[in-house]
């Protein structure tokens, strides 16, 4: 993976995590048309190739904002075709982090607003700064979330709550937000790396190819049947025990030792 991303900064803090800062500070980082091509190439590549990478962090730079969202500077002025094309580019974004095989966990360190918002919604779970605040502002510019904020909004903190926030565009709390299901923890601004490191490491460590599979037995179960996602649960689970890190997991345990995962 290339390093030299103008409106992102990749870094590998552990051989198998990967932390994804978005780096505009002067703009709040918000999301423009480079950002999205950035964020596009690093999260698409997974479906190929994960790289040895068993979790995924994405925060922003600076201690102010996570992403305020989309950058309505370069916005300005667009043509309806313009800002439709862009918006594809963010639509496929979004679909890459959704899509992304690993756990990926947001660090959300200050404002998360719009797009800022929609992107910690598409992640698996959210660490949250105590000073983050959060909101869904696009009806108060004559547009809607479209970025997955309406879906995965709603299947966080449920349609009435959702519809609250999102048609009145008012922003609400780190607190407010852990307290209604987006955000899992929060923490002192100082501690939210570490902390999402620390839990990042966590998952890094259990079996790789387990996580994936109950990941996505979670994700897609959740969109079936209870009948339908427990068929797929058993499915998933089956494909885990012809490998060796099942049994190396039983051994290790046997022999009162810490498991050498392979991913294998």
């Amino acid at each position: 993976m290339r390093a030299d991303f103008e409106t992102i900064h990749v870094a590998r803090p552990d051989d198998h995590i990967l932390l994804v800062t978005l780096n505009r500070p002067e703009a709040s980082n918000a999301l423009n048309t480079r950002m999205g091509l950035d964020l596009v190439e690093v999260f698409e590549k997974f479906s190929v190739d994960l790289q040895g990478l068993r979790a995924v962090i994405i925060t922003g730079s600076g201690d102010k904002a996570f992403c305020a969202g989309g950058d309505l500077k370069e916005r300005n002025g667009m043509t309806d075709a313009e800002w439709q094309g862009q918006h594809l580019i963010f639509e496929r974004m979004a679909r890459a982090l959704m899509a992304c095989p690993v756990p990926l966990i947001a660090a959300v360190n200050g404002a998360a607003y719009g797009g800022g918002c929609e992107i910690a919604a598409a992640s698996d779970f959210v660490y949250a700064a105590t000073h983050a605040r959060f909101a869904l502002t696009e009806v108060t510019l004559g547009i809607m979330p479209g970025t997955g904020g309406t879906q995965n909004l709603a299947r966080a903190v449920g349609e009435r709550r959702a519809k609250e926030l999102i048609l009145s565009g008012l922003p609400f709390s780190a607190a407010d937000a852990e307290a209604w299901g987006l955000v899992n923890r929060v923490v002192e601004p100082a501690d939210l790396l570490k902390a999402t490191l620390e839990i990042a490491g966590r998952i890094a460590g259990n079996g790789p190819i387990a996580v994936r599979q109950a990941k996505q037995a979670i994700h897609l179960g959740l969109q079936m049947s209870l009948s339908d996602g427990l068929a797929f649960e058993i499915e998933a689970y089956n494909r885990l025990v012809p490998t060796a890190d099942r049994r190396e997991g039983v051994l290790a345990f046997n022999e009162k030792r810490k498991p050498v995962f392979r991913g294998e």
